[in-house]
């Protein structure tokens, strides 16, 4: 609770409500569906598991935290040990507050921006892209904000405060009083080499900054129109122009199960008709599809992965569909991942982790660029092709942002999703930086930075940040600094929020690196995967239990995949 805001708290103030126990009446059972935090006002309870005791709970104590977050198993049993009063909190009532705070700030904060006379030309979505992009600096009074004759390259917004503006037309002259700025007024956007005037603070005063560059970039190019997602499923042709149109389940053989997953499981498959023609296919038993939260996620992954190609995403070649399943026949990418190199080797050089980190960010800066944010960046969605080249994957929780560049659903991976994830108060395309930080972290000392078998416990460690926390010396002071500048606990000051990832890409960590190399594909990767022989197997066609097990659905839910 300590990590909301007043009006948070007034907001949850307003919506618990008491229950009372009699002595030995048990609040909570393990193996319940956790839905509800709970405060103890009076009275004392007792937490056991298997009838072990574990801890007492005294009043001015809360318990099942984890509610507030998502939904869970309940691990403890609490029972009063005496009567007593408890105040409850339910988790949904807690995360829908918190989302309308945040789309309450967001409103806030674009009314502002309309209202000024520079920005309120531009449509809601870039908009927020300028106040994702702006940085609030203060300025006492009599602090030169502009200084006449000194070259600037950033456009401020008076939100707090008077600015005196002081033109100076000659060297000979003195500088002259031409205006007085209040709120919502705009100046350094002309942009000239040489200023001409001077800008004052009379007062304590409170500017937005945002550097001239990234608003010429993010306000720039609104003649060409948006790209928007389609339903319609188009088939894309491979680098050498063959597509996928003419085949069926039928043109493939199974060569070996390749993993589990939560809806099915991928297969290493081949083209009959051509056996070198080797990929990854994705299959989806529609009967665990339940809930229409899953189908969305299941059709958005298949329209965002048709919509890219680069070397650096492992790629969607095209879908197939029956009545008992959903398939994706995907890029085969048959080095493993970066899990699975971690657990080898124990962790990895300086070296190795710049070339898959920058891989990362050729990624990201392809989806980033369409306004899609991936929420599961980690080890195991990158793998490694046979040449040892890195490739992202995992879009199950990727989502292609709206207007408002912000994104509420709860998702990801404990121990990767940052506090503005975790207290559901809406993220935008800053989630994948701290991702992409934790990712850094893991790969240079071997273990990720928060883990646990408690998730609340790896929940609060990510809400304190990690601005104090010392990192072992397999972690150099670039590389530390630069994971650092990319897990802000603020959003808008993470490394490459602002002016995208290319500010990462200038870090001095990567100094040197052979960026143009690395897009040609000529540089050699750090690790050659020994990718295991499959060919010689005798193949069979679809696994017999993908259809044995898995239900009919002919509801339609699909005819979009």
């Amino acid at each position: 609770m300590k990590y909301l805001i007043r009006d948070q708290m007034r907001c949850l103030v307003d919506s618990v409500y008491p229950i009372t126990l009699k002595q030995g009446v048990s609040v909570v059972q393990e193996e319940d569906n956790g839905t509800q935090a709970y405060i103890v006002e009076e009275g004392k309870l007792e937490a056991s598991r298997a009838g072990q005791r574990l801890h007492i709970i005294e009043p001015g104590m809360m318990f099942e935290e984890l509610a507030l977050i998502h939904n869970h198993t309940c691990s403890t049993t609490v029972t009063a040990l005496v009567n007593s009063r408890l105040w409850v909190l339910e988790g949904q009532v807690f995360q829908k507050i918190m989302q309308r705070n945040g789309l309450a700030a967001i409103t806030q904060s674009l009314d502002f921006l309309r209202s000024v006379a520079l920005l309120c030309v531009f449509p809601e979505d870039v908009l927020m892209k300028v106040s994702d992009a702006l940085e609030e600096s203060q300025y006492s009074n009599g602090d030169y904000i502009i200084r006449n004759g000194i070259p600037g390259d950033k456009i401020f917004i008076l939100s707090q405060g008077q600015v005196k503006v002081l033109e100076k037309h000659s060297a000979s002259e003195e500088s002259m009083m031409a205006s007085v700025l209040s709120r919502g007024d705009c100046f350094g956007e002309r942009g000239d080499d040489e200023r001409s005037m001077s800008a004052l603070a009379a007062g304590d005063v409170t500017c937005l900054v945002i550097d001239r560059e990234v608003f010429e970039k993010v306000t720039g190019g609104l003649g060409n129109a948006r790209e928007n997602p389609t339903n319609k499923v188009i088939l894309k042709a491979d680098e050498d122009g063959s597509a996928f149109g003419e085949t069926s389940l039928c043109s493939f053989q199974v060569l070996c199960n390749l993993g589990e997953g939560q809806y099915g499981h991928t297969q290493l498959v081949h083209l009959k008709s051509d056996p070198s023609c080797k990929f990854a296919l994705k299959t989806i038993r529609k009967q665990l599809i339940e809930s229409p939260g899953q189908r969305e996620r299941i059709l958005a992954e298949k329209h965002i992965l048709m919509d890219l190609q680069s070397p650096f995403i492992v790629r969607l070649h095209c879908t197939y569909k029956d009545a008992r399943c959903l398939y994706m026949l995907m890029e085969a990418c048959e080095g493993g991942d970066l899990w699975r190199l971690l657990r080898e080797r124990g962790s990895l050089q300086d070296n190795a982790v710049r070339f898959y980190a920058a891989s990362v960010l050729e990624a990201l800066h392809v989806l980033h660029t369409k306004d899609i944010v991936h929420r599961d960046l980690k080890p195991e969605n990158v793998l490694l092709d046979q040449r040892g080249y890195a490739k992202l994957t995992g879009f199950g929780c990727a989502k292609k942002l709206g207007s408002l560049h912000r994104a509420w659903s709860f998702c990801g991976s404990v121990g990767y999703q940052p506090p503005e994830v975790i207290l559901h108060q809406g993220h935008g395309l800053s989630v994948d930086l701290w991702a992409l930080g934790m990712l850094l972290y893991e790969l240079l000392s071997g273990s990720p930075l928060f883990s646990g078998s408690e998730q609340l416990k790896v929940y609060t460690a990510a809400l304190k940040g990690i601005d104090e926390l010392e990192f072992p010396k397999t972690i150099s002071r670039t590389a530390a600094h630069l994971i650092k500048s990319l897990c802000r606990l603020n959003p808008s000051e993470r490394l490459g929020q602002r002016n995208g990832v290319k500010d990462i890409c200038k870090h001095m960590w990567f100094e040197g690196f052979d960026w143009e190399g690395l897009q040609k594909g000529t540089m050699t990767p750090p690790v050659k995967p020994n990718v295991s022989c499959v060919s010689d197997h005798g193949g069979s066609s679809l696994l017999p239990e993908t259809h044995i097990e898995a239900a009919l659905d002919n509801s339609g839910w699909d005819i979009d995949f």
